[in-house]
């Protein structure tokens, strides 16, 4: 999971924080965190993970709750079990069906000076060797 300098972090299932963190490794959250999260790494955020606040990193994987504002430079990718709220910025965006997005979405190489276009998707789980339906 590491791409750069140092261990990844990781909060844990049943913790709780409350605060800002600034790291240049990866971190993966299984807890609950209130408040901001900046990183030249990868964020991922487990099934049972949850943040509310503002979220700056290079790549992200989300299988549980975020609620704010994420900030990712290269690639977002939302699991089947992930629910996202608020608005995003990111340059590519990968959805598993049953993800559920409800956020202002700007993407593409100008996504991080771009202005938000509202977007609200619950994708449809469908056979396995068709594409999702948006609904």
């Amino acid at each position: 999971m590491t791409e750069f300098g140092g261990q990844p972090n990781r909060i844990e299932k049943n913790t709780k924080i409350k605060g800002n963190i600034t790291s240049e490794a990866d971190f993966r959250i299984d807890g609950k965190l209130e408040g901001n999260v900046k990183t030249s790494g990868k964020v991922v955020i487990g099934k049972d993970g949850y943040i509310n606040g503002k979220v700056e990193c290079v790549n992200a994987d989300i299988e549980g709750k975020f609620n704010g504002e994420l900030l990712v430079k290269d690639l977002l990718s939302l699991k089947s079990s992930a629910t996202i709220e608020g608005t995003v910025q990111v340059a590519k965006l990968a959805v598993e069906p049953g993800a559920t997005f409800n956020a202002a979405c700007t993407m593409g190489k100008g996504a991080t000076t771009g202005t938000a276009a509202a977007s609200t998707h619950k994708l449809q789980p469908t056979k396995s060797n068709e594409p999702a339906k948006v609904s």
